[in-house]
Protein backbone atom coordinates (compact mmCIF):
# COMPACT_ATOMS: atom_id res chain seq x y z
CA UNK A 1 0.00 0.00 0.00
CA UNK A 2 2.64 2.46 1.04
CA UNK A 3 4.27 1.59 -2.53
CA UNK A 4 0.90 2.56 -4.56
CA UNK A 5 0.22 5.83 -2.27
CA UNK A 6 3.98 7.32 -3.07
CA UNK A 7 3.53 6.13 -6.70
CA UNK A 8 -0.14 8.10 -6.98
CA UNK A 9 2.01 11.20 -4.93
CA UNK A 10 4.83 11.17 -7.69
CA UNK A 11 2.51 10.91 -10.44
CA UNK A 12 0.25 13.94 -9.33
CA UNK A 13 3.65 16.13 -8.30
CA UNK A 14 4.90 15.51 -12.06
CA UNK A 15 1.68 16.57 -13.47
CA UNK A 16 1.57 19.31 -11.46
CA UNK A 17 4.88 20.37 -12.45
CA UNK A 18 3.71 19.49 -16.07
CA UNK A 19 1.10 21.05 -16.83
CA UNK A 20 0.23 23.59 -14.39
CA UNK A 21 2.05 26.80 -13.87
CA UNK A 22 4.37 28.33 -15.48
CA UNK A 23 5.31 25.14 -17.98
CA UNK A 24 1.76 25.29 -19.03
CA UNK A 25 2.14 29.10 -19.93
CA UNK A 26 4.83 28.46 -22.15
CA UNK A 27 4.34 24.89 -23.85
CA UNK A 28 0.81 27.28 -24.92
CA UNK A 29 3.00 29.38 -26.66
CA UNK A 30 4.73 26.48 -28.55
CA UNK A 31 7.64 26.87 -26.35
CA UNK A 32 8.64 23.77 -24.78
CA UNK A 33 12.14 23.41 -22.17
CA UNK A 34 12.52 20.01 -23.31
CA UNK A 35 15.65 19.46 -20.81
CA UNK A 36 13.02 20.30 -17.74
CA UNK A 37 10.68 17.79 -18.98
CA UNK A 38 13.28 14.96 -19.34
CA UNK A 39 12.83 15.11 -15.44
CA UNK A 40 9.74 15.10 -15.19
CA UNK A 41 8.83 12.13 -17.60
CA UNK A 42 10.82 10.08 -15.59
CA UNK A 43 9.65 11.00 -12.47
CA UNK A 44 5.85 10.37 -14.25
CA UNK A 45 7.10 6.97 -15.43
CA UNK A 46 8.66 5.89 -11.96
CA UNK A 47 5.52 6.80 -10.26
CA UNK A 48 3.34 4.77 -12.96
CA UNK A 49 5.33 1.88 -12.93
CA UNK A 50 5.37 2.11 -9.00
CA UNK A 51 1.54 1.67 -8.82
CA UNK A 52 1.61 -0.92 -10.75
CA UNK A 53 4.39 -2.83 -8.87
CA UNK A 54 2.72 -2.77 -5.46
CA UNK A 55 0.16 -4.36 -6.59
CA UNK A 56 2.07 -6.98 -7.94
CA UNK A 57 4.05 -6.65 -3.85
CA UNK A 58 0.23 -6.95 -2.49
CA UNK A 59 -0.67 -10.55 -4.28
CA UNK A 60 3.10 -11.80 -3.93
CA UNK A 61 2.81 -11.04 0.21
CA UNK A 62 -0.58 -12.42 0.41
CA UNK A 63 0.38 -15.75 -1.77
CA UNK A 64 3.07 -16.13 -0.37
CA UNK A 65 4.86 -16.57 -3.90
CA UNK A 66 9.18 -15.98 -4.11
CA UNK A 67 8.82 -15.61 -7.48
CA UNK A 68 6.18 -12.09 -7.16
CA UNK A 69 8.38 -10.97 -4.34
CA UNK A 70 11.47 -11.64 -6.51
CA UNK A 71 10.06 -9.50 -9.06
CA UNK A 72 8.96 -7.14 -6.95
CA UNK A 73 12.12 -6.71 -5.47
CA UNK A 74 13.85 -6.36 -9.02
CA UNK A 75 10.98 -3.83 -11.06
CA UNK A 76 11.68 -1.60 -7.39
CA UNK A 77 15.35 -1.87 -7.80
CA UNK A 78 14.67 -0.65 -11.58
CA UNK A 79 12.76 2.43 -9.70
CA UNK A 80 15.15 2.97 -7.61
CA UNK A 81 17.58 4.01 -9.85
CA UNK A 82 15.07 5.75 -12.36
CA UNK A 83 14.17 8.09 -9.31
CA UNK A 84 17.97 8.40 -8.16
CA UNK A 85 19.05 9.50 -11.87
CA UNK A 86 15.93 12.09 -11.74
CA UNK A 87 17.29 13.63 -8.36
CA UNK A 88 20.86 13.95 -9.71
CA UNK A 89 19.75 15.32 -12.84
CA UNK A 90 17.28 17.99 -11.02
CA UNK A 91 20.61 18.51 -9.36
CA UNK A 92 23.21 18.87 -11.54
CA UNK A 93 21.86 19.54 -15.17
CA UNK A 94 20.02 22.40 -13.32
CA UNK A 95 22.51 24.97 -14.92
CA UNK A 96 21.69 23.54 -18.17
CA UNK A 97 18.02 23.70 -17.81
CA UNK A 98 18.12 27.32 -16.61
CA UNK A 99 19.97 28.38 -20.09
CA UNK A 100 17.48 26.40 -21.83
CA UNK A 101 14.81 29.13 -20.52
CA UNK A 102 17.05 31.81 -20.47
CA UNK A 103 17.51 31.72 -24.35
CA UNK A 104 13.66 30.66 -24.90
CA UNK A 105 13.25 34.06 -23.03
CA UNK A 106 15.99 35.54 -25.32
CA UNK A 107 14.90 34.73 -28.55
CA UNK A 108 10.94 35.97 -27.44
CA UNK A 109 12.41 39.39 -26.33
CA UNK A 110 14.05 39.76 -29.33
CA UNK A 111 11.66 38.94 -31.71
CA UNK A 112 9.45 41.39 -29.59
CA UNK A 113 11.68 44.37 -30.68
CA UNK A 114 11.48 43.16 -34.04
CA UNK A 115 7.51 42.54 -34.24
CA UNK A 116 5.57 44.22 -31.90
CA UNK A 117 2.76 41.25 -32.34
CA UNK A 118 5.19 38.87 -30.98
CA UNK A 119 3.14 37.63 -27.55
CA UNK A 120 5.39 35.42 -26.39
CA UNK A 121 7.28 37.67 -24.25
CA UNK A 122 3.82 38.97 -22.56
CA UNK A 123 3.71 34.70 -21.35
CA UNK A 124 7.04 35.07 -19.92
CA UNK A 125 6.71 38.12 -18.03
CA UNK A 126 3.07 37.47 -16.32
CA UNK A 127 4.74 33.75 -15.40
CA UNK A 128 7.55 35.03 -14.27
CA UNK A 129 6.84 38.12 -12.52
CA UNK A 130 9.15 40.01 -14.36
CA UNK A 131 9.68 42.68 -17.30
CA UNK A 132 12.79 43.08 -19.60
CA UNK A 133 16.70 42.18 -19.12
CA UNK A 134 18.65 44.89 -18.21
CA UNK A 135 16.08 47.51 -18.38
CA UNK A 136 12.41 47.21 -18.86
CA UNK A 137 11.67 50.57 -21.01
CA UNK A 138 11.75 48.81 -24.48
CA UNK A 139 9.44 46.31 -23.41
CA UNK A 140 7.04 48.30 -20.66
CA UNK A 141 3.87 47.41 -22.50
CA UNK A 142 4.42 43.86 -22.07
CA UNK A 143 4.93 43.72 -18.22
CA UNK A 144 2.87 42.69 -15.49
CA UNK A 145 0.72 45.93 -14.36
CA UNK A 146 0.56 44.36 -10.75
CA UNK A 147 4.16 44.81 -10.22
CA UNK A 148 4.08 48.77 -10.69
CA UNK A 149 7.31 50.01 -9.81
CA UNK A 150 9.49 47.01 -8.82
CA UNK A 151 10.72 45.78 -12.24
CA UNK A 152 12.16 42.33 -11.74
CA UNK A 153 15.30 41.24 -14.17
CA UNK A 154 13.50 38.51 -15.89
CA UNK A 155 16.88 36.44 -16.82
CA UNK A 156 17.09 36.68 -12.84
CA UNK A 157 14.12 35.69 -12.21
CA UNK A 158 13.55 32.84 -14.66
CA UNK A 159 17.24 30.96 -12.80
CA UNK A 160 15.33 31.70 -9.26
CA UNK A 161 12.43 29.41 -10.31
CA UNK A 162 14.02 26.90 -12.53
CA UNK A 163 16.61 26.47 -9.81
CA UNK A 164 13.54 26.10 -7.32
CA UNK A 165 11.41 23.75 -8.96
CA UNK A 166 14.35 21.34 -10.20
CA UNK A 167 15.54 21.31 -6.33
CA UNK A 168 11.65 20.47 -5.91
CA UNK A 169 11.76 17.62 -8.33
CA UNK A 170 15.65 16.44 -7.02
CA UNK A 171 14.10 16.25 -3.20
CA UNK A 172 10.52 14.93 -4.45
CA UNK A 173 12.90 11.52 -6.15
CA UNK A 174 15.14 10.99 -3.90
CA UNK A 175 12.61 10.65 -0.93
CA UNK A 176 10.92 8.73 -2.71
CA UNK A 177 13.72 6.31 -3.33
CA UNK A 178 13.98 6.46 0.23
CA UNK A 179 10.72 5.47 0.34
CA UNK A 180 11.63 2.86 -2.52
CA UNK A 181 14.51 1.14 -0.22
CA UNK A 182 12.32 0.05 2.58
CA UNK A 183 10.00 -1.56 -0.20
CA UNK A 184 13.28 -3.20 -1.31
CA UNK A 185 14.08 -4.47 2.05
CA UNK A 186 10.63 -5.54 3.32
CA UNK A 187 10.24 -7.50 -0.16
CA UNK A 188 14.03 -9.27 0.05
CA UNK A 189 12.68 -10.21 4.42
CA UNK A 190 9.84 -11.96 3.71
CA UNK A 191 11.15 -13.52 0.99
CA UNK A 192 13.41 -15.04 3.07
CA UNK A 193 11.38 -15.73 5.91
CA UNK A 194 8.61 -17.92 3.46
CA UNK A 195 11.59 -19.98 2.14
CA UNK A 196 13.01 -20.44 5.78
CA UNK A 197 9.41 -21.78 6.69
CA UNK A 198 8.86 -24.39 3.61
CA UNK A 199 12.92 -25.15 4.53
CA UNK A 200 11.31 -26.32 8.11
CA UNK A 201 8.11 -28.06 6.80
Amino acid sequence: MPIKLAGSTVIAFGLWLRFGGIVKDLSSEGKTPEYFYMGLYVLVGAGALMMTVGFFGCCGAVRESQCLLGSFFTCLLVIFAAEVTTGVFAFIGKGMAIREVQTMYEDAYNGYLKDKMNKTLITFHSSFLCCGKESPDQVQSTCPKELLGHKKNCIDEIENVISAKLQLIGIVGIGIAGVTIFGMIFSMVLCCVIRNSRDVI
